[in-house]
């Protein structure tokens, strides 16, 4: 039962945050054209930047469905069908994060901006800038983090010889 109100209190908050949201991108997006949002389409399928979202309503899917099996063990079968069921009928409101970021494209670039975008990203070059910027990016976290515990560790080193500089001082 505990749970049941948890999920109940987290899709109330959620429904707040996405129906916040959706008025704030609506009374944004009144000044928008459908050829500016069709450009901002064009950039956002050339980028690919809806497909890391691909995997929300499957990643969503598994965790309602583990919490309802962990809640109640016996009913596994039946908790399975149904989430699937579930899950199956919220598929076609993907359609809405897509909106939402089609218009932060618009809201971000002039129509005319979008489509040099698009025409860029639609090159040989822009498609392989497209494919190698997770790697790039992944890397480069790796570096960061890298690089932040060598610089962490030299900066303790520092602060303890300076610390007992001071200490030998007085």
């Amino acid at each position: 039962m505990k749970l049941i109100k948890t999920f109940q209190r987290a899709a109330v908050l959620g429904a707040a945050i996405i129906t916040a949201g959706f008025l704030t991108t609506a009374a944004m997006a009144q000044d928008i054209s459908e050829s500016h949002l069709a450009a901002a389409k064009k950039v956002a399928v050339a980028t690919k930047v809806l497909e890391p979202f691909d995997d929300i309503l499957p990643i969503l899917a598994e965790q309602t469905r583990t919490a309802f099996i962990q809640s109640d063990p016996t009913r596994a079968e039946e908790i399975i069908e149904i989430t699937q069921d579930v899950a199956l009928k919220l598929a076609p409101r993907r359609s809405e994060l897509n909106n939402l970021v089609y218009n932060t494209w618009a809201q971000s670039f002039s129509e005319a901006e979008l489509n040099q975008l698009a025409d860029f990203y639609n090159t040989e070059l822009g498609q392989k800038l497209t494919s190698t910027i997770p790697a790039i990016t992944q890397f480069s976290v790796g570096a960061a983090r890298e690089w932040q515990d060598k610089i962490s560790t030299e900066m303790v080193t520092m602060v303890q010889e300076e610390l007992a500089k001071k200490n030998d001082a007085q």
